[in-house]
């Protein structure tokens, strides 16, 4: 009951009672606020535990209107990654069961001189590109050059964050590879257990058939341990594959850093000489 009772996180991280305090406190109907948390809040905690409920209460109550990944560096005691949670409890009609993501991660100017560990500042012209793309609600839209200083937007259903976490068991089998059967079903081997995550948008049975049986034909769902969890995996969101560096590259540059060294060497032993 009250405005905890979605669930309670990790006694280590309070911060996501601060989220649901404030939620709480929100008028009804065009309530708005903004929250700055650290990225724990959009993942830890596994299915079923009180981090994952609060982001399930959070996300399925569609009160996450949006959240903005600011750059490192920005605060004189901590250079992680911090995250602007915009909530609300009055979302307009077109942004209804709707989250916006912003990868703002790249919107800062270096500092002349750093304070601590804050190295990097966001600027007015960083501000207005995050206001902008708050502002246009785009989904896949890329605010200036990505060679520079840049935002992009990106706009997921609800649902897109739920999971099932479902449990596999396998059977044990005796010396001969059959299976051991008690009272004619078969005895699990708790050794073999193992979980997978299937979106909520997937069918788990579908899922189970395509992804887990042709690699363990003898394996099973034990339905009553499936737990609902959500969690907001902001960087796969937005990752970017880039190709590894060619061999050939690696090698020229393995080899020029040998001959550097083996010149140095050679001018310092010349000189003791």
């Amino acid at each position: 009951d009250g405005r905890f009772g979605p669930g309670l996180p990790a006694i280590s991280d309070g911060q996501m009672l601060f989220m649901l305090n404030g939620v709480k406190k929100l008028k009804d109907g065009s309530g708005r606020m903004a929250i700055i948390q650290n990225g724990s809040s959009l993942f830890t905690g596994d299915a079923g535990s009180g981090a994952s409920e609060i982001r399930r209460y959070l996300i399925h109550g569609d009160f996450v209107e949006a959240i903005v990944q600011l750059p490192t560096d920005l605060f004189y005691n901590t250079g992680i990654s911090t995250y602007i949670w915009v909530l609300t409890k009055g979302k307009p009609m077109h942004r209804s069961g709707w989250v916006q993501l912003i990868d703002a991660s790249h919107c800062f100017e270096p500092r002349r001189k750093s304070i601590g560990t804050k190295r990097n500042d966001i600027t007015d012209a960083c501000r207005e590109l995050i206001v902008t793309a708050y502002g246009e609600f785009a989904n896949g839209k890329v605010y200036s050059d990505k060679n520079g200083i840049y935002c992009e937007s990106k706009v997921f259903e609800s649902v897109e964050f739920g999971y099932n976490k479902i449990v596999v068991e396998r059977p044990q089998r005796d010396e001969a590879g059959n299976v051991i059967l008690k009272r004619g079903k078969p005895v699990l081997d708790t050794s073999l257990r193992d979980t997978e995550n299937v979106p909520l948008v997937q069918d788990i049975d579908a899922y189970f058939a395509r992804e887990v049986l042709p690699y363990a034909p003898d394996a099973w769902i034990d339905h009553s341990k499936t737990k609902v969890g959500y969690e907001i995996p902001m960087t796969r969101y937005f990752y970017e594959y880039q190709a590894p560096e060619a061999v050939e590259d690696i090698v020229a540059r393995i080899t020029a850093l040998e001959q550097d060294i083996s010149a140095g060497l050679a001018e310092l032993f010349h000189k003791e000489g």
